[in-house]
């Protein structure tokens, strides 16, 4: 595979650190290769491997830019540090800088604050992973949790920083975050230069954006597809409505993509040029975590791996067999979090089942149905014996027994398995 170095005169851009609608919404290209030099030495230039595991269930020939492989976990490193050192160019941030985020963003703004010598606070939603708040902190950033969305957020942060004098980053809706953004889809043209589509995932619109603006003019002639959680789905929403509009996610594992209100900017400037934008179900993500873990021996939040559940759910055929890239965006899950994400996947690939069964209550009825289930092959997990609830037949007993299996068609045989030997399903 032959690899090619893009360049392009540097511009250096104005700094922007307006509320959305304010300013003229176009972002050159010169100004995605200029933030490319800003990010040399800076922040990791992460790898772009194909995975031969992810390949043969996808059918694609798939690539994998593994941001999460990042000094904070995430991608928005990039943004960050462009808009923060295009704040010092410009003569520094006053009293310092403020930004409402989930999370990633917080990250970003809070390691290369402190490489820069800016002080950082950040202002997250109490629902804002563990993980995040503690790294956060950790790193030096003053950290604010208030409100119950990013909105809410949003709202505290716009008020201090007008109070006190902060220049405020948004973590989506700014022309340097998003050119920062932008130079993940200029590696990915570097690492894999006969790519034939790139799956992004879409909150705010940020990322989306800025790969947009850069394959739209480089390779007009790659498939770009955008990913949203069917819980929080506001760009496809905005879309439809032709302007920003806000609703109300629904809670999603993709925490990092769950925003109110896509982006203005973002939204301008990548609507046009999305092929098609497809939104995953919560079990999909979970599923897509598990597979990443599994086959990849990677921990990928569930922001980073929508594109991958939807390549899994088969939503997608027209990309059979072609060369597909999907940004892996993060990492930053909390480890508890991970745990339960990991045993809803194996239940959605069937690899976990729970059995809701009426025996015999009489001395052996248990253990008769422990030799059933081994014989079947199925490993007990967790079994709760219930006489109480085991409805007005004073014979039976309820039980409720989880088991390992190895995939849906064994769960089929278990059962058939158990119905044969006079032990009943319960609808309880």
């Amino acid at each position: 595979m032959t690899t090619t170095t893009l360049e392009a005169p540097p511009r250096t851009p104005p700094v922007e650190t307006v509320t959305p609608g304010a300013a003229p919404i176009s972002l050159p290209l010169a100004d995605l290769f200029a933030a490319r030099q800003r990010l040399k030495g800076a922040i990791a230039l992460t790898p772009c491997s194909e995975s031969i595991a992810l390949s043969e269930i996808t059918g694609c020939e798939l690539f994998c830019k593994r941001e999460y492989l990042h000094r904070t976990g995430s991608f928005k490193e990039r943004g960050a540090r462009n808009a923060l050192a295009l704040l010092l160019e410009a003569g520094g941030p006053g009293q310092g800088m403020i930004a409402a985020s989930a999370g990633n963003h917080a990250l970003g703004l809070a390691w290369h604050g402190r490489s820069l010598g800016v002080p950082v606070t950040v202002v997250m939603p109490r629902y804002a992973p563990l993980v995040k708040v503690a790294t956060c902190r950790r790193l030096g950033a003053n950290v604010i949790l208030k409100g119950n969305t990013f909105d809410e957020a949003k709202a505290h942060a716009d008020q201090l920083a007008a109070e006190k004098g902060l220049a405020y980053i948004h973590p989506f809706d700014n022309l340097n975050v998003i050119a920062g953004q932008g130079t993940l889809a200029l590696e990915i043209l570097d690492q894999v230069p006969d790519l034939d589509a790139v799956l992004v995932p879409i909150g705010g619109g940020g990322l989306a954006a800025g790969v947009v603006t850069v394959l739209r003019t480089l390779k007009p002639g790659v498939t770009i597809i955008g990913v949203e959680p069917e819980n929080a789905a506001s760009f496809g929403a905005a879309v439809a409505a032709g302007k920003a509009v806000e609703i109300t996610p629904s809670y999603t594992l993709a925490d990092g993509l769950s925003v109110a209100k896509t982006g203005e900017r973002p939204l301008a400037l990548a609507r046009e040029g999305l092929d098609e934008i497809v939104t995953v179900r919560e079990d999909a993500i979970a599923l897509a975590i598990l597979r990443l873990a599994e086959l990849e021996k990677a921990v990928v939040e569930g922001a980073g791996a929508v594109p991958l559940a939807a390549l899994l759910g088969d939503a997608l055929p027209q990309l059979k067999g072609k060369r597909v890239v999907i940004p892996l965006t993060g990492g930053n899950i909390d480890p508890l979090a991970h745990s339960r994400v990991i045993e809803k996947g194996l239940a959605t690939d069937g690899r976990i089942c729970r059995l809701n069964l009426l025996i015999s209550d009489r001395p052996g009825g248990l253990a008769q149905l422990s030799a059933i289930l081994a014989e079947a092959g199925a490993n007990v997990t967790e079994i709760v014996h219930n006489r109480t609830f085991a409805g007005p037949d004073l014979s039976s007993v309820h039980v409720l027994c989880t088991v390992e299996t190895r995939d849906r068609e064994h769960i089929a045989e278990i059962k058939q398995r158990l119905a044969l030997e006079g032990v009943r399903l319960s609808a309880a």
